[in-house]
């Protein structure tokens, strides 16, 4: 049995033009298998958080390919890419970006709503689902003000996972959190990893969460090391 490649790019270049042309990733090929729970780390400056934006196609403007999911994206329209990420991509930030006015189990709703493959009923019991599964069913009600920083970043876990994506992809997702919550985000996306055989990759500074990943990914000056 082959293991299957979720992403995949090949030679991606990209420049910067502003104030003058710079290369900010350079010759980037790397595949991402199913299931793989992945850091990419580098200095600041190095390139990471570029690369992880060209990857989740937010950012188009590079040379190269990029495949997810068997389906190459360079070129695609920007409507085209907004459905793509909406259905197989998942995002988790290093702030939560929880609405405020709205329950916890609301906002794990909305990329699903957002989505329109199930009615609002159907959409409730899925997010229902993922919070027992993130063990947060006791806080479904709560406003999401209500909850520890932790909490509030596995509940933007929780939504980044209710479409299904093939794909988490986190930009320094424990960047706020204490060595005790950072623990517990970085079992949660171990856990999906493993349970739900979902691709996890995760921008990080903190070596000992890296170290815990499947594998490392290193830039340096824009390049792979």
């Amino acid at each position: 049995m082959t293991e299957e490649i979720t992403i995949e790019t090949k030679n991606i270049n990209k420049f910067f033009y502003d104030p003058e042309k710079f290369q900010v990733l350079k010759n980037i090929s790397f595949q991402v298998k199913k299931g793989e729970f992945l850091a990419l780390m580098g200095k600041s400056g190095s390139g990471k958080s570029t690369l992880l934006y060209t990857i989740s196609t937010m950012d188009t403007d590079y040379e190269g390919i990029l495949i997810i999911n068997n389906i190459n994206l360079t070129g695609k329209t920007q409507n085209e890419l907004a459905a793509f990420r909406n259905q197989h991509i998942g995002f988790v930030f290093q702030f939560h970006y929880l609405l405020t006015d709205f329950t916890v189990i609301e906002n794990v709703m909305l990329p699903a709503l957002k989505l329109k493959k199930l009615n609002e009923e159907q959409v409730r019991q899925k997010a229902m689902d993922i919070l027992i599964q993130l063990d947060l069913k006791d806080q479904a009600e709560k406003s999401s003000t209500k909850l520890s920083g932790g909490q509030q970043q596995r509940v933007a876990i929780a939504r980044a996972l209710v479409n299904d994506p093939t794909v988490i992809m986190g930009d320094e997702p424990t960047g706020n959190l204490d060595s005790k919550n950072t623990q517990v985000v970085f079992e949660t996306f171990k856990q999906i990893s493993r349970q739900n055989n979902q691709t996890v990759i995760t921008v990080t500074h903190d070596e000992d969460f890296a170290k815990g990943c499947d594998r490392i990914i290193e830039l340096r000056d824009g390049a792979l090391v």
